[in-house]
């Protein structure tokens, strides 16, 4: 059964990422301005046309379209997503170089949010229609209302500018500088988790097995963290397994904020100065880091579900 399902999963990613590739191909082939008169006019400057289509060629720009991209696709297929037309660099080298900043983001993000969220979520289901649950819902309310990159103007303003706890402006990954734009992420993230986590505990604490446990004389705290919390754990894994895809596809309005060197960072000045190929190359590592995710967390499934487990052996 997990063989059938990891082949059906590569096949579907395969077929994704075929049609993922050609639209965003088609997409910059017909998005207005030319990438070789954006690369040679600097300010005032003025190109001849024997230069502007000299550079056309040399980049494969004089080429139809179904050529542009079968070349592209069969050097994808050799690990070669071209050279970056700003960067003057392979797209695979860019890539990495901004995947190391993200990466580091997404892990520390990640925890700052279970930090945050698993136990306000459950001190909220385990205090139903209390004033401790009305508060955890009115401040995850408010945190989900405001946007990110607000909040993060506002902590470089507060925690930045006047108190100088943290670099305002550092293209660089420090353990200094991710707290603020970490913690911006988790806040926002928090608040629907705590929702999620809240909805998901009183469902169970609602099951006949907790009813059981009770009868049986375990105390609340047994029941809560030896009982409830492991079959709690399956709704959560989808949703953290998205966060993560999310996180690891580059978070630019935070990134540009906070002017962390990730990969969403990158891909927002690769739109700006028409660099296609890079555009194209993060599109297509989106699309990988996203259905990889989802294909782990259902393939966690077969393992941390007991009825699936049994059903794979």
């Amino acid at each position: 059964m997990i063989l059938q399902k990891l082949v059906s999963k590569l096949s579907q990613m395969l077929i994704t990422l075929v049609g993922v590739s050609f639209l965003t191909f088609c997409l910059t082939y017909l998005a207005p301005g030319d990438p070789a008169a954006m690369l040679l006019e600097a300010g005032d400057t003025i190109v001849s046309q024997e230069t502007l289509d000299k550079t056309r060629a040399e980049l494969g720009l004089d080429k139809p379209f179904l050529v542009q991209y079968v070349n592209w696709a069969g050097g994808v297929l050799h690990g070669d997503m071209g050279m970056s037309y700003s960067a003057k660099k392979p797209v695979t080298d860019k890539l990495l170089e901004g995947f190391a900043g993200t990466l580091t983001l997404a892990a520390v993000t990640i925890v700052f949010v279970l930090l945050i969220s698993l136990p306000l979520g459950i001190w909220s289901a385990v205090h139903r229609n209390g004033w401790q649950d009305y508060l955890v819902r009115t401040v995850s309310f408010i945190g989900v209302s405001m946007p990110t990159f607000w909040l993060g103007l506002i902590f470089l303003y507060v925690f930045g500018l006047k108190l100088g706890w943290f670099p305002i402006a550092k293209s660089a990954v420090t353990a200094q500088g991710i707290v603020l734009p970490a913690l911006t992420l988790a806040l926002y993230m928090s608040s629907k988790y705590i929702r999620q986590v809240r909805t998901v505990f009183l469902e169970e604490l609602q099951q006949d097995y907790v009813v059981g446990a009770r009868a049986r004389g375990l105390s609340e705290k047994a029941i809560l963290w030896k009982h409830v919390l492991p079959n709690a754990v399956l709704p959560l894994i989808t949703l953290l397994g998205m966060s993560i895809g999310w996180l690891l596809g580059g978070v630019a309005v935070i990134e540009m904020v906070f002017s962390w060197p990730g990969i969403g960072n990158m891909a927002v000045r690769a739109i700006s100065m028409r660099d296609y190929p890079l555009i194209e190359g993060f599109v297509l590592w989106i699309s990988i880091v996203y259905m990889a995710i989802n294909a782990l967390v259902d393939l966690s499934y077969v393992y941390l579900d007991p009825r699936l487990k049994k059903e794979a052996h």
